[in-house]
């Protein structure tokens, strides 16, 4: 595994925040407008986790987490970025039924009107589900904003390289361990709960 890196994931700001703090492993993905051929594909892995603010809506997401998100004007961006972890994709599922969006629904952080629109978006694309492995980074790194971050995109790269080294695990083996074979048994059983 390399020491540094520059390739990060983007993702809304309130789901990396509870992805540090051990509240989910999953992503549900289809793209953004900007990826290449238009779908959706794990570009990087390890990556860093870059936190997005612009297309976070409340609306969209379980209540404990909406009341965390203020949202902000198109294009607005921090100044500063700050990224404090990052992960090993361990696992990628493609989605092809509502049954399978609807049993991973206790999994994530978004409610049920953002999973299902996530899902018939894109109708003939798969919806892809990322588990991730989370280390947080001993220090918060601090990165100047730069224009090239912006777009919808998945996928970017940062300017200077930053160090793994140092970054624990925010769950435990047992613990990864145990969700992720709850969410295949789910993924590989037609999806019963």
């Amino acid at each position: 595994m390399p020491l540094t890196t520059t390739n990060a994931l983007k993702e809304w700001a309130v789901a990396v925040d509870a992805l540090e703090q051990g509240k989910t492993i999953m992503l549900l993905r289809k793209g953004g407008i900007r990826e290449e051929n238009n779908r959706f594909h794990v570009t990087y892995n390890p990556v860093l986790l870059y936190p997005t603010y612009e297309h976070q809506q409340p609306h969209l997401l379980k209540p404990d987490y909406a009341s965390q998100v203020t949202p902000v004007a198109s294009g607005w961006h921090p100044q500063t970025v700050q990224i404090g972890s990052w992960a090993t994709i361990t696992d990628i599922f493609q989605i092809s039924t509502q049954a399978a969006v609807d049993a991973l629904l206790p999994y994530h952080i978004w409610n049920e009107q953002f999973a299902s629109g996530r899902f018939k978006w894109k109708p003939r694309q798969p919806l892809y589900v990322l588990l991730l492995r989370i280390y947080k980074l001993p220090s918060v790194q601090r990165l100047p904003y730069r224009s090239e971050y912006g777009g919808c995109r998945s996928w970017i790269n940062v300017a200077e390289p930053i160090s793994l080294e140092g970054a624990v695990p925010v769950v435990n083996d047992a613990n990864y361990s145990q969700q992720t074979a709850q969410i295949r048994q789910i993924l590989e059983s037609g999806c019963r709960v």
